[in-house]
């Protein structure tokens, strides 16, 4: 028997379309969420007035004692701002034909990943221009802040706030921790804590939202690309701390004449003869920590942050100074500064950092006075430095 079916009418079928896009929800950047924003920058540096060294008071001994002199310094830390950027090449017959308002769609999604790039390079040191600090993760590896997970059971109580754990590491440095930023894998260790009584801290009912919170520290779980789990699992710290500034804020323009070229300087599109437009995003930044000295970490050594390791940690490279003075002697308690994270050398004039893999700068100083500086490399092995000379 024959009949019209789906086949023979297909041409007559009209598609029923939904209009909303479907997406994820849309996350900016986290670190500008939860750190100190300064004002808008008006140059391309900013200087940052910081306490180098506190005073000190003493005992005299008796009514004949003698009383001793003490001082306070300061020193200038700088903000370099970088620049993120990108270009959307469009056809206008696809901006004619579309159902949607593409720019409309696009526009979001770039600020979206200017916050993922933020995130990934002041969090985990990420893609870091050679003028940024080190991330807050390298920052508390130099300072020991790294917290390996239990071999058995990953996060636990422990780890997170007992001697020792998360908390404990930021709270040694003098600071309290304000917030905690996490992976999204974080959610089921922490989930999974238990009390002695064999109930889970973080669940109260099955029908409410879950309080995520440690010690009275909310913790956030970015979704926006920005936080690597294989560097860390989670981050702790006093965010008050860490400060940032704006040199010129998202800038969205459109341009409809012009040529976009490939990195080797060939021309991809030229805007006018190929009948297209380009809708470029640029955004200017820069950040620091600058660790003021204060009487719990008087030689600013000690770093407001922490974090969990991820189960295999990230791999980093002894980067051992050994710093000579004019005299050709080792210097005992210099200030060796790598990118914004400082150790003092021992008395054997060494300073051993851990670093992933770069490119660094560093300055070496005891005192006011400066003894050296430069840049070094670690790839894939040890790097040894020498600041002045043995003879």
């Amino acid at each position: 028997m024959a009949i019209i079916n789906t086949a023979a009418a297909e041409a007559l079928i009209r598609d029923a379309v939904v209009e909303e896009v479907f997406q994820n929800p849309i996350e900016e950047s986290y670190f500008m969420r939860l750190a100190r924003r300064l004002p808008t920058a008006a140059a391309g540096t900013e200087t940052l007035k910081v306490v180098d060294s506190l005073p000190m008071t003493y005992w005299v001994n008796g009514e004949t004692g003698q009383k001793q002199t003490t001082a306070m310094s300061w020193t200038k830390e700088k903000i370099k701002f970088e620049e993120l950027a990108a270009i959307v090449p469009i056809p206008e017959n696809v901006l004619e034909d579309a159902d949607v308002d593409i720019i409309g769609e696009v526009i979001p999604r770039l600020r979206e990943a200017i916050g993922a790039k933020v995130d990934a390079v002041t969090f985990m040191g990420k893609d870091r221009p050679d003028s940024f600090p080190l991330g807050i993760v390298q920052m508390a590896r130099q300072a020991g802040n790294n917290v390996a997970p239990d071999a058995t059971n990953g996060i636990t109580y422990d780890k997170l706030l007992a001697v020792g754990g998360l908390f404990n590491k930021v709270e040694e440095s003098g600071a309290y921790v304000s917030d905690v930023v996490a992976s999204l894998s974080a959610r089921a260790a922490l989930r999974g804590i238990k009390d002695q009584q064999g109930m889970p801290i973080f669940k109260t009912d099955m029908q409410g939202a879950t309080p995520y919170a440690l010690d009275g520290a909310p913790v956030h779980f970015p979704r926006n690309g920005g936080f690597d789990p294989s560097i860390a699992q989670m981050i702790a710290g006093d965010f008050n701390l860490a400060v940032y500034a704006i040199r010129k804020d998202v800038d969205v323009r459109i341009f409809t004449e012009g040529v976009v070229q490939n990195p080797d300087g060939t021309i991809a599109y030229n805007l006018m003869q190929n009948d297209m437009i380009a809708l470029r995003v640029t955004f200017r930044f820069g950040w620091a920590v600058p660790n003021a000295a204060s009487p719990v970490n008087p030689d600013r050594i000690l770093v407001p942050f922490s974090y969990i390791e991820p189960a295999t940690a990230q791999t980093t490279y002894a980067a051992t100074f050994t710093v000579y003075n004019a005299a050709h002697n080792l210097v005992n308690g210099a200030t060796v500064t790598v990118d914004g994270a400082r150790l003092k050398t021992n008395a054997s004039g060494v300073a051993v950092f851990n670093l992933p893999n770069g490119s660094y700068k560093y300055t070496a100083k005891l005192g006011g006075d400066k003894l050296g500086e430069g840049t070094f490399t670690v790839n894939g092995a040890a790097a040894t430095i020498t600041v002045g000379s043995a003879s």
